[in-house]
């Protein structure tokens, strides 16, 4: 299958679950009126649909990689992305940290150890990888230990950018996990924050080091990362808005300004020159 094909996917199961979460339950009647068939294609849906779109946009990101940095650099940023990722959710499942203590639900597949979905690392490289090619887009004229470090940070704030959105989306608007503490932040504790940045800053930087060579991209290139990135926050905010019984527009806001809007000027900062060779990404 086509990465095209899979992100197409990747959207319209999203689409499908807004469908299902915002505006099917405004419409109960609807809801009542379908036959057997309908209602088994919904449920089937919705319990399946939250794996789906992330198993749909990791693949997309994956053959994305290897046809332009190549196959040994997208290993040697999904493994550490998925290994580094699942032991942060791991530790933060049973203990609280780094995250603060929350617990999954059963909407986003099977749990590795009875905690973390499966899915759930696989979201953080095909987010996280997309950010990182797109803040390296912002500094590859910068040489020097800056030109390493910046990208770093900068993918590692676009991802977390994402989940000020996402979280109180998937968590209030919906349920795919549950806080068991209470936080300054739409009931999350900001530690909640400094873990995404962490999490994300460690596999980022171990997949730099892994690499050895840096990447230098041009907008062509980067586009299915910018429209991944900008599908899955806009999919946070649209079920954000949809929520029912809480405002949720500060998080919206905060996602769009802090990571959607600088996730485009990174995208239009890599110019469209031809695309760049790698002779070390094999």
């Amino acid at each position: 299958m086509s990465k095209t094909a899979l992100v197409a996917l990747h959207i319209f199961s999203m689409l499908f679950g807004l469908y299902g979460m915002v505006i099917l339950p405004r419409m109960p009647d609807f809801m009542n009126s379908l036959p057997p068939v309908g209602q088994q294609i919904y449920d089937f849906g919705m319990s399946r649909g939250g794996a789906a779109y992330i198993i749909f946009g990791a693949l997309a990101l994956v053959i994305h990689g290897v046809q332009i940095i190549g196959l040994r650099k997208t290993m040697l940023f999904f493994i550490p992305a998925c290994l580094i990722s699942l032991a942060s959710e791991l530790l933060g499942t049973s203990t609280g940290f780094p995250f603060g203590a929350y617990t999954y639900t059963e909407g986003l597949g099977f749990k590795i150890a009875g905690l973390v979905p499966f899915t759930i690392p696989l979201s953080w490289f095909y987010i996280g990888f997309s950010t990182y090619l797109l803040s390296r887009a912002a500094f590859q004229e910068v040489r020097g230990i800056w030109g390493v470090v910046a990208p770093l940070l900068l993918g590692a704030w676009l991802l977390t950018a994402w989940d000020l959105v996402l979280d109180p989306a998937m968590s209030i608007a919906s349920s795919f996990w549950v806080w068991l503490e209470s936080g300054p932040f739409f009931g999350m504790p900001i530690q909640n924050f400094a873990g995404w940045f962490g999490t994300g800053l460690v596999f980022m930087a171990v997949a730099r080091w892994l690499w050895k060579t840096d990447v230098t991209l041009n907008r062509d290139q980067l586009a299915l990362p910018l429209v991944v990135y900008t599908a899955n926050i806009l999919f946070a905010v649209a079920l954000s808005l949809g929520a029912l019984d809480i405002d949720l527009r500060i998080p919206v806001a905060m996602g769009l300004l802090l990571g959607q809007v600088p996730a485009c000027v990174c995208w239009w900062l890599a110019g469209n020159k031809a695309p760049v060779l790698d002779p070390a990404a094999e």
